[in-house]
This record gives structure tokens, C-alpha cells and sequence, in this order.
């Protein structure tokens, strides 16, 4: 069976980069980019500079001003961000066949196949790749290469900034036994307290314990883990899809524990979320619900559906999903509502909706926000 090339890319502190594009002033200095503190803004990123000082991203920014009072804030500008993003993805379109956008500043290649044409000299292309993001667009990145997505991104983290690595098939067990098991993805704070409180410090100790006792320790998060550690993981590189989610939030300008008033700042996202979806011509079969705490912690909880674009079982299935992971205990911060798992709204399937009621009514709702805004009018949540 043939291995997987997958290679990971990571533009390093990528927002910084970008306006240090269009302000060289900034370059080697202390500079973050995020939202204005009396906004209750927090470090989207920050410079190697900076992190010096202990600023890291999703700290709030008067943290950060005050571990560093000499660092420049430069606020958020989503657009050009985008828009970079968007030119480097189509420029690795040109190396592999396969190219997935995980995230705003990280991508994966799946070269498998390719070995002929980059001569298997895979160090060759990772300097080669790098060289073109460096030229082409000022931005300095990370990129390695492994067997899969998971560990050619844990392989990125040690190598940053501007680091390259390949590993060779057969090398990833040993090379990730003497990382601590903090660089592995999904091992929070909490979880790697838990886990180093029982002599498990490095992945090392991950790999020689016996999977009853991990079972015990993580639940059925465990195989995930035991999978990874022992050189395995996820392979499957998707093609990048402006329909992969759609998603809405709200950082509240004082943290919440009113269960009732999360409920209806809910309620609303899931309509704006909802309304998004049919003005596609789409349908969702998961729905994700985002909570950020008082103390920073960030959660993601999703539930698969049956396919649907109707406001309604979207809420009720993202309200399931708020009451299931709320305490009064710990305020919310940040509240976002979004689809994933889109497929299109084909017409075989909207046939079965003709006669449907509250298709009818979603239609109506839809037209009349169409003419007179999205506050016109609101469906009910029951």
C-alpha cells in the first residue's frame, strides 16, 4: 500500500506578516494584531517580538499591553487577510493536485503521486515551496512534510518560525516520542494536567501506556490518541469548498451566565446562519456551536441532523448543544452558531418539501428580508 505525502503549511504569525507588508516600519518589533481593549478585544496574533513578553493569541489585549506596554497594536482588517489567503491557496493549487485550507493561515498539500515529477527530493520542494510563499508574497512560513495531516502539522510547530522538516515514512513514532504531549492536537490545558498528574509527560509515555489505562484516563478519545501517537492519523485532504461552513458569533461586551439571554442571542445567530444557508441554495446535516468562557477557554461541540435549512431544528439542535455544556459558574464571553457538512439543496430534494407548510413560510420570511433587510421580519423558535 502506498504511503501518504501530505505537507503542512503554516504562515507564520500570519496577521503581523500581512501588515507588515504594507508598514515595514513594523518589522522586528513587538506588534500584535487584535481588537481595541476598551472593545474587550483579544490578540488575533502576535510577532515573535511579542510573545517574548508571554503575549499569545486569544489573550485579552489590555493583557497584553500591560506584559508589554511598548507593543504596537494594530487593529483587525478581515478583508485583506482574506484576500491573501485566498491568492496563496490558488498558488498551491499549481504544486499538488489536492490542496485543503484548514484554516485562514494553514494548508495542506497531498502530494502522493507526485513523487516522479518532484523527483522524491522532497527537501528540494520544501525549500523550493517556501522560497516561492518568501518571493511571491513577503510572508514567512513553516512547512513540513509526514505520512499524515496530523503529524506534518505537529512536525510545523517544532520547526517555526520559517522552519522546515521532512519526515520520512517509519520516522514519525520516533520523532514525536520525546515532544511533550502539550504539541499534541486536542490535548488541552485540563486534559494535559490530568494526564502529566499520572507520570505522563511526553508522548513517549503516551505511546508505552496500555490502552485499558488511557481509556480510562481520556474515554473513547483514547483510540484517537493511540492512533496518533503510534504514527497514524487522519490522510484524507480534502480540495478547499467556500461552502464547507457557515457560521455567526458574538463576543458580548460583558460575560453572560443568564441561561435565558444566551438563548436568545442563540436564537438570533441561528437565524442569521439559517437565512445564509437557503440564500445558497443550501442545506446542513451538522450544526456547531462555539463557546468561549470568562477564563479564555474556547469549546466546539457539533451534533449531526438530519439534512434541513429551516431555522427552527437548527436552533433546537444548537439549544440541546448550550444546555448540555453551560454553567452558571463559568460566563460566557463569545457565543457563535454555524453548519457544517453543507450539501446542495437539489430540486429532487426540495420536491419533497412542495408541500410543506413551513417550507412555504421560510420562503415568504426569506422574500420579505430580501426587500426589506434581515430585521424586517423573524421566525418563531418553537
Amino acid at each position: 500500500m502506498q504511503h501518504k505525502i501530505i505537507a503542512h503549511i503554516d504562515l507564520d504569525c500570519f496577521f503581523v506578516s500581512v501588515e507588515r507588508i504594507s508598514n515595514p516600519s513594523l518589522r522586528g518589533k513587538p506588534v500584535i494584531v487584535g481588537g481595541h481593549p476598551s472593545k474587550r478585544g483579544v490578540v488575533a496574533s502576535a510577532s515573535y517580538e511579542a510573545r517574548a513578553f508571554g503575549i499569545r493569541s486569544a489573550m485579552p489585549t489590555f493583557r497584553a499591553l500591560q506584559l508589554c506596554p511598548k507593543v504596537i497594536l494594530v487593529e483587525v482588517s478581515h478583508g485583506e487577510y482574506g484576500k491573501i489567503s485566498k491568492l496563496i491557496y490558488d498558488r498551491l493549487c499549481d504544486f499538488a493536485p489536492i490542496v485543503e485550507k484548514a484554516s485562514i493561515d494553514e494548508m495542506y498539500l497531498d502530494l502522493t503521486g507526485c513523487e516522479k515529477i518532484y523527483n522524491n527530493d522532497w527537501n528540494k520542494f520544501l525549500s523550493m515551496l517556501q522560497q516561492t510563499i518568501d518571493t511571491e508574497f513577503q510572508l514567512p512560513c513553516s512547512i513540513a512534510i509526514a505520512s499524515s495531516k496530523t503529524i506534518s502539522k505537529i512536525a510545523t510547530g517544532t520547526v517555526k518560525p520559517h522552519g522546515l522538516i521532512h519526515l520520512k515514512n517509519g520516522e514519525e513514532k520516533e520523532f514525536l516520542s520525546k515532544l511533550d504531549i502539550s504539541v499534541f492536537p486536542g490535548i488541552g490545558e485540563k486534559t494535559e494536567l490530568k494526564l502529566k498528574s499520572y507520570g505522563i509527560n511526553k508522548i513517549e509515555d503516551l505511546q508505552n501506556c496500555k490502552p485499558d489505562v488511557l481509556k480510562t484516563l481520556l474515554g473513547e478519545y483514547s483510540e484517537y490518541i493511540i492512533d496518533i501517537v503510534q504514527g497514524g492519523g487522519s490522510t484524507e485532504v480534502s480540495n478547499y469548498d467556500e461552502r464547507k461552513s457557515i457560521s455567526s458569533e458574538e463576543t458580548f461586551e460583558k460575560d453572560i451566565s443568564d441561561l435565558e439571554l444566551l438563548k436568545q442571542k442563540l436564537f438570533e445567530l441561528a437565524q442569521k446562519v439559517s437565512t445564509i444557508l437557503r440564500k445558497k441554495k443550501l442545506a446542513t446535516k451538522t450544526v456547531r456551536l462555539k463557546l468561549r468562557f470568562s477564563d479564555f477557554i474556547t469549546i466546539t461541540r457539533m451534533k449531526g441532523i438530519e439534512k434541513t435549512f429551516d431555522d427552527k431544528i437548527i436552533y433546537q439542535n444548537l439549544l440541546k448543544l448550550l444546555e448540555e455544556n453551560f454553567s452558571k459558574k463559568q460566563p460566557i464571553r463569545l457565543l457563535g452558531a454555524g453548519v457544517t457538512n453543507l450539501v446542495s439543496q437539489e430540486e429532487s430534494d426540495l420536491a419533497l418539501f412542495e408541500d410543506d407548510k413551513r417550507t412555504k413560510v421560510l420562503k415568504t420570511i426569506d422574500a420579505i428580508k430580501n426587500k426589506f433587510g434581515d430585521d424586517a421580519i423573524h421566525t418563531g423558535k418553537l
